[in-house]
């Protein structure tokens, strides 16, 4: 076993971090006491407010610290932690995690067994509660073909326990930005994380270009992380939702073949009107304005849009056809709200 690990060159984990220190201080913690022989720490420091970047070197001196003059989100931050690595793999991982011991051994080995496979994430559980599934990612993350993500674990509010149900290692959509490894060869080759989307799904933009590249992503349960889910950003607020729907329609806009974007986003945008006056029934106003500003930001950012099916196009290796094999291929919405499906087991099979 030790003989495998040795045979792999530096994991780089790389932390976007804005404020907290004390959900920091907890992640590093964990980190401190990993198994894995050969990492470096890179923390990415978004222009914090609370002192984080005056006191991470002066409690964490060995670990590389990156000062930014502003914001850059998750996507920006996770980019410039990279840039600065020197690792074979990158870990990206939130700050608001601890991890089991061994989590890193387990990605890394799969990683070195498996060279058509470009990323992988462990088992994803609440901090708080440790017998359910975290709601960002689960044991990894699917996508409907209209675009709408979930996970082993999560179907949409709905969380499940761990009842050891997901055990099984196997190919996903999407891995979770919460703690994701990957190749940094295949970063660098993919273009990283878009800048554009600052955050929220930008995992899911990265995992559906290493599909278009005709490679793999996987999970592996076996590794295990808990998430202290929406510390940074509340789950309701009007950026989360905003951030949710605009980044979700980029990302059909774009990464289709011309053919299906011009046949799936009409029915995407019936939706996302369908939606929207539901959370005015509601009265959920955040949730409403919320999309009602991602549908102006599309409107008026053509650009960006026309920018992204270039980039794919350089990207792609396969074809559509070959993408949706690894999708549900059908409408989680109609799944969870007409059919009353609460559990992805009984719509992915193990």
């Amino acid at each position: 076993k030790q003989d495998s690990i040795m045979l792999v060159s530096k994991v780089s984990v790389i932390i976007p971090h804005w404020n907290g220190i004390d959900i920091l201080a907890d992640c590093l913690e964990s980190l401190k006491k990993n198994t894995y022989p050969n990492i470096e720490i890179i923390v990415v420091d978004n222009a914090s407010t609370d002192g984080s970047s005056d006191w991470i070197p002066s409690h964490y001196p060995d670990i590389k610290l990156i000062r930014n003059n502003k914001n850059y989100g998750y996507a920006g931050g996770c980019n410039k932690g990279a840039e600065a690595s020197s690792g074979e793999y990158l870990i990206f991982l939130n700050n608001d995690t601890v991890q089991n011991e061994d989590f890193i051994e387990h990605l890394a080995d799969f990683l070195n067994l498996n060279p058509q496979v470009s990323a992988v994430q462990p088992k994803i559980l609440n901090y708080y509660e440790r017998n359910k599934f975290d709601y960002a990612g689960g044991c990894g993350g699917w996508l409907d073909i209209l675009g709408f993500p979930f996970a082993r674990g999560r179907l949409f509010l709905n969380v499940e326990s761990d009842n050891s149900q997901y055990e099984k290692i196997r190919p996903i959509f999407w891995a979770s930005g919460t703690a994701l490894m990957i190749r940094k060869k295949d970063f660098d080759l993919l273009g990283g994380f878009d800048d554009a989307f600052f955050a929220h799904q930008e995992e899911i933009d990265l995992c559906w270009k290493i599909h278009l590249a005709g490679n793999q992503v996987w999970s592996i349960p076996k590794a295990v992380v808990f998430h202290k889910n929406a510390v940074t950003l509340p789950m309701f607020s009007r950026l989360k939702q905003y951030l949710n729907h605009r980044n979700s329609m980029l990302m059909i806009l774009s990464n289709f073949s011309l053919p299906m974007t011009l046949y799936l986003v009409p029915i995407r945008v019936a939706l996302e009107i369908v939606a929207m006056f539901y959370a005015l029934f509601c009265l959920d106003i955040n949730h409403f304005i919320g999309i009602i500003q991602s549908f102006i930001w599309v409107i008026f950012h053509p650009h960006i849009v026309i920018k992204r099916r270039i980039r794919n196009r350089r990207i792609r290796k396969v074809k559509d056809s070959n993408v949706i094999k690894n999708m549900y291929w059908g409408s989680i919405v109609f799944d969870y709200y007409v059919r009353r499906i609460k559990k992805s087991s009984e719509i992915i099979t193990e």
